[in-house]
């Protein structure tokens, strides 16, 4: 089978894009705003040309490149923070949200058979300004692509498709008339049990003899209050031990903040700050002791944020990246599984 060749947009470090080579796509040309996110990008995929910086200066070149190098494949993932339902709400006046404009320009200007756009949900219900009204992206590219191409706009949750974690995604594909692109069938959910229950119990600190399974230390306000906080629970809601700050006033907090994941879910979404324990659902889940507290007072250790996130278990990234820096690189990715499963409906 002849290998599609494709664009990158919007690359981060390339955690969704890992498996693409098993299913015939090799990005030869992507971009990328950040340095350290497009050198991460460039360790595991060196054969592809990097664009560093801001699409909205770069576009053209992209275009140019992508035509030079017969561009037929498009993967484009917009960053979603300027969505976020966390924190300060200002969708209209965040620019992140409009940079799918650039996204259209790109496609507009290639002759491609097959385009994957990736989002957070809240992507297709966005209202976005077009010729003086209001319009749903999906129904922007219909009115400039929709002669050519097919349009299909999909809310999909990893968790359907072979990762252990709960991660709802938007998906956009648009493909050429004449060819076919079908979405892969639903599979059984697989749990934090299944996924990682089988890995030896980490303190805060703590190492094993197993690769990337250590945990990392945390501060002992922290470490006390979940050590006195079930599965499934959160440290928000003790009566005793819950979070306090120096002078003993509780801190405030969501009621899903200082909180356990459950052994019976996938698990929760990874976010950027996946490794505070302050963080949304952050806590491993935890075994009951015979003391009465809880043992796994932390967040996943890496590998097992490699397993919930579907990244091979025997990955080998350069060490001048921190682990920050990896926590938050898989934190801001797509899971490579599900984008492997979305793709390989593609018919040919």
């Amino acid at each position: 089978m002849t290998n599609l060749k494709g664009l990158s947009l919007f690359s981060g470090g390339g955690i969704g894009e890992m498996f693409l080579k098993d299913i015939n796509i090799d990005v030869v040309v992507a971009n990328e705003l950040i340095q350290k996110r497009a050198s991460f990008y460039s360790y595991f995929h060196p054969k592809t040309k990097m664009f560093v910086g801001d699409i909205k200066k770069h576009y053209m070149e992209i275009i140019k490149e992508a035509k030079k190098s017969e561009i037929d494949f498009i993967i484009a993932t917009p960053p979603c923070q300027g969505m976020s339902t966390l924190g300060k709400k200002d969708y209209e006046n965040d620019l992140r949200n409009y940079l799918i404009y650039y996204v259209l320009e790109v496609l507009k200007n290639l002759d491609f058979k097959y385009c994957l756009i990736e989002n957070v949900p809240k992507f297709l219900k966005m209202y976005y300004p077009y010729n003086n009204t209001l319009m749903h992206i999906d129904d922007i590219l219909k009115d400039q692509l929709g002669e050519k191409y097919v349009i299909e706009s999909s809310i999909l949750n990893v968790m359907d498709y072979g990762v252990p974690q709960c991660r709802p995604r938007s998906i956009i594909r648009i493909y050429k008339k004449n060819l076919s692109w079908d979405l892969p069938k639903k599979e059984k959910v697989i749990t934090l049990k299944e996924a990682i229950g089988d890995l030896p119990s980490l303190e805060s600190g703590e190492a094993s003899a197993i690769k990337y399974h250590y945990a990392p230390i945390h501060n002992e306000m922290h470490i006390n209050v979940m050590k006195h906080t079930p599965e499934g629970k959160s440290a928000m809601q003790n009566k005793v031990y819950y979070p306090k700050k120096k002078n003993g006033e509780k801190v405030k907090g969501f009621h899903n903040t200082y909180k356990r994941m459950k052994w019976d879910e996938p698990c929760p979404t990874r976010a950027l700050n996946n490794g505070a324990i302050s963080g949304h659902n952050n806590v491993h889940p935890g075994r009951l002791k015979s003391d009465g507290t809880y043992s796994d007072a932390r967040v996943l250790s890496l590998l097992e944020l490699f397993i919930v996130s579907s990244i091979p278990k025997d990955i080998i990234y350069p060490s001048d990246f921190s682990d920050n820096f990896i926590r938050q690189i898989i934190g801001e990715g797509v899971p490579p599984l599900f984008i492997k499963k979305i793709l390989s409906g593609i018919r040919r």
